[in-house]
């Protein structure tokens, strides 16, 4: 009688534990199915986040080079315009005069286009950029803060230069030939005209040093190789 009731208690206990051993499994088995769920969350979560840090990080560079190509395309020919204009100021020759006369009114019709694309894709890289920051871990803030720097001073550069480029343009049209005296004068007074365009070209240069200046910076900030 005792051995079976031993016998009997033995396998009580031992249905027991292995009863335990079943719950603790299952226990064990949603709390780790729990923690994949929360990591797979993660991984998703931070993949999305990368993505589109990716993504509007790369399309922010895209419209950025677009306003750079714009804006070089506007210099090109604001600078030929200026060669130009300058050229038919000292011509002692009224055919020639006029000939450079036209092709600097031409060049500076050419430049504000241009100038004006490039202020606009300047400010659409530099909301890309905010938008950026959205995707972005902390300690890229600093490298995105810099760009959008770069694209309201890339902005603003454009915008000098556009207006650089219709006082230009006035000064070119009211040039004309004294006949008598064999020079170029200007048709009526310019004094104000020729103010204004000196003072924009000197707020042109002293914006385009902080422009190359936020530039170096982030040429030697070594941007994706931290995000790697």
């Amino acid at each position: 009688m005792a051995k079976e009731f031993t016998k009997n208690l033995f396998i009580m206990l031992l249905a027991i534990m292995i009863g335990i051993i079943i719950i603790t499994y299952f226990v064990a088995d949603i709390i780790n199915r729990s923690k994949i769920e929360t990591l797979e969350e993660t991984i998703i979560t931070v993949k999305g986040k990368s993505e589109n840090f990716t993504s509007y990080f790369l399309k922010s560079s895209v419209v950025l080079d677009q306003a750079r190509e714009d804006r070089a395309f506007g210099n090109y020919h604001f600078d030929l315009a200026f060669l130009w204009y300058q050229s038919a100021l000292f011509e002692k020759n009224s055919s020639l005069m006029y000939l450079y006369k036209e092709r600097g009114i031409d060049n500076c019709t050419n430049a504000l286009p241009n100038y004006y694309n490039s202020y606009l894709n300047f400010e659409e890289a530099k909301y890309f950029f905010i938008d950026t920051k959205n995707f972005s871990e902390e300690n890229h803030l600093y490298v995105l803060d810099l760009y959008i720097t770069l694209t309201e001073s890339g902005s603003r550069l454009a915008m000098l230069r556009y207006n650089a480029s219709i006082y230009l343009m006035y000064l070119t049209e009211n040039l004309t030939f004294d006949v008598e005296n064999n020079s170029v004068i200007y048709m009526e007074n310019v004094t104000d005209l020729m103010g204004l365009f000196e003072m924009t070209m000197q707020s042109y240069k002293e914006e385009l040093k902080k422009y190359e200046q936020i530039q170096e910076v982030i040429d030697e900030y070594e941007f994706f190789d931290e995000i790697r």
